[in-house]
């Protein structure tokens, strides 16, 4: 046995061979959790951190608290921990009822923000979530910071989730409570129990998480206020769509959450919940930035949101257990491979605009097939973008907000290592949209024909840049002049969603009901070519029924030559021709006597030559 093994403390409940943290579910972890942590957590309390939690959490956890002690149930986990944080965290091998029965003194800070899943173990009753949570208030102090977790079972993503029933759950939890009729599933519910335990004063965070690393921490009264295109429902969107690419959807989850906002149920559906008590959060959403480890947090203020943008080292938010350090930051790494783009913290704004974005108008505008309008906020949209003139800002329209009559930078940091012309910057916001408009299968009035470079091109003349004048083809298979056009513009575009961690080849696995309609149009556009090729093959048909008359002719024809000509050389060797031949000529004699004279000469000529 190691030292390590040896300063780990068991209690009742311990799981060996166990892990909690490189199974089908990982620790909970991220940057803007960390945030949070650090906002609420007091300096100098004896604190307890139960379940399974990432490297950066405890590190956080661990430098404001006077005495650290963190509780997993495998003893393999446990050992691991020991010998990471030294004497600076007390690990503890064991079930939080066997804690609760050990009669340790009550703890003035308890961090449970992977909730009250994974803390029993093989020895413990099947405890309901009420009991492991009297469990949990047994080794809490009355007036202690608590901050917990509570994963939300009407989540969008698990509503969603086109995994059957039996796949979706490991045994990682060991006992499932998905369930348990007496858990929580809702904010009231869970600061209800709370309440119960004497830990009253609650408030709750919206956590909308990819895996077990929550993007995005909004408070569940500005979740519930908030609107589709508003700055909480942008940030809730992005974090759910960032979690589409790890867990296999039935339709958009976007679309979704959309509806969610518009009707105040934003803070009903998100993947959890995290409940503080004790402590008054400074913000009311902490964020972290897709494609790089940034947090950002925000405020109301007004009409408008305060917000700040803070980077965090790698340190400070390590990849996930068992996570290919090189994967965890592959976006970010991409985008500066290519040489496009760079993060900067330094031109996020102070304040945002607390309206819509100028995307959700256009998506309004489209899907009521209202072109002229459309037209006009393309060409104010145009007009904003070339008054940018100082700004490297990669424009684009999910994250540029409606101000009035004008408009805004959101909190986007990425812009463009080089000077970008206006039709480049406009071209790459277009680009985008396009991908987001056309790729979801929303509804436009545009025709299919005219859908790709060339409607990027139409919107470009929308937004006031000339369209490239138009050169006669040389071939059949001679791209159009709007391809050359956005090129540059697509570029930008791809690299900027790959910063964002979207394929930009699309290789991430599409929702059932996208696959289903992009099958639909593959399926139309099959029967369209099948189409073409059956009237492509009966031309071919009647050229090949022409041309075989035509050889049949031209072989009648050949045949009759050949009989005429073979009758013109019997008749030519015939001596009926030879004396036609040589009475024709005879007639042609004008001069008789001439001609006899000839003769006469002639014939002695050759008599002489001949008798010599």
């Amino acid at each position: 046995m190691s030292d390590n093994q040896l300063a780990v403390e068991v209690v009742r409940g311990e799981m060996q061979p166990w892990s909690d943290y490189s199974g089908k579910r990982g620790a909970v972890q991220g940057p803007a959790l960390r945030a949070l942590l650090a906002d609420v957590l007091p300096d100098g309390a004896r604190t307890l951190i139960v379940g399974p939690h990432g490297a950066d959490l405890i590190e956080a956890v661990v430098a404001k608290a006077s005495e650290a002690t963190l509780l997993v149930r495998s003893v393999s986990d446990a050992g691991e921990l020991a010998e990471t944080f030294g004497d600076r965290l007390q690990v503890v091998a064991g079930a939080l009822d066997g804690l609760a029965e050990a009669g340790r003194p009550a703890y003035d800070v308890v961090v449970a923000a992977d909730g009250l899943d994974r803390v029993i173990g093989y020895d413990s009753p099947d405890l309901t979530w009420p009991q492991r949570l009297d469990a949990l208030a047994a080794v809490t102090s009355s007036d202690a910071v608590v901050v917990l977790g509570l994963e939300n079972e009407f989540s969008l993503t698990t509503v969603l989730d086109r995994r059957p029933a039996d796949q979706r759950h490991g045994d990682d939890e060991w006992r499932p409570l998905h369930d348990d009729p007496a858990r929580p599933v809702s904010t009231d519910q869970l600061v209800a129990e709370l309440d119960r335990v004497g830990l009253t004063g609650a408030t709750a965070y919206a956590a909308f998480s990819v895996a077990e690393t929550p993007h995005a921490l909004v408070s569940t009264d500005a979740a519930a206020a908030a609107r589709p295109g508003q700055l909480p429902a942008r940030l809730a969107v992005e974090a759910l769509e960032a979690a589409s690419a790890v867990v296999p959807l039935l339709a958009p989850i976007a679309e979704a959450a959309d509806a969610a906002a518009r009707a105040g149920l934003l803070a009903s559906t998100p993947t959890g919940w995290i409940a503080v008590r004790g402590a008054a959060p400074k913000h009311a959403v902490y964020a972290q930035t897709t494609g790089h480890p940034a947090v950002l947090t925000a405020d109301p203020d007004g009409d408008k949101w305060s917000v700040a943008l803070t980077a965090v080292s790698s340190e400070e938010s390590p990849a996930p257990a068992g996570a290919d350090q090189a994967a965890a930051s592959s976006a970010a790494s991409q985008a500066a491979v290519a040489g496009l783009l760079s993060f900067d913290a330094s031109v996020v704004p102070s304040t945002v605009p607390g309206g819509v974005t100028a995307e959700t108008l256009l998506f309004r505008l489209a899907a009521a097939e209202d072109v002229p309008g459309f037209r006009d906020l393309a060409g104010r949209l145009g007009d904003w973008a070339r008054s940018q003139t100082g700004s490297r800002v990669l424009p684009r329209w999910d994250d540029v907000v409606v101000d009035g009559d004008s408009f805004a930078f959101g909190p986007s940091a990425w812009v463009t290592v080089a000077e970008e012309t206006e039709q480049d910057r406009l071209a790459a916001a277009w680009a985008r949209f396009h991908e987001r408009l056309i790729g979801a299968h929303r509804r436009h009035p545009w025709p299919p024909w005219m859908v790709g470079d060339d409607l990027v091109s139409a919107w470009l003349a929308m937004s006031g840049i000339d369209a490239p004048a138009q050169t006669p083809a040389t071939s059949p298979d001679t791209p159009s002049v709007s391809v050359a056009q956005v090129a540059r513009g697509k570029e930008l575009a791809t690299a900027l969603a790959t910063a964002l961690g979207v394929p930009a080849d699309a290789s991430q696995t599409p929702d059932l009901r996208t696959a289903l309609a992009d099958a639909e149009r593959a399926a139309q556009e099959v029967h369209e070519l099948k189409g073409q090729i059956f009237g492509l093959e009966r031309t071919l048909g009647f050229r090949d029924k022409a041309l075989k008359t035509r050889e049949t002719r031209l072989r009648e024809m050949r045949t009759q030559v050949q009989k005429a000509n073979a009758e013109r050389t019997k008749l030519k060797n015939s001596r009926a021709y030879s004396a036609v031949t040589l009475i024709r000529r005879a007639a042609q004699i004008r001069n008789p006597r001439k001609f006899a004279g000839k003769v006469k000469r002639r014939v002695k000529r050759q008599l002489r030559e001949k008798l010599g």
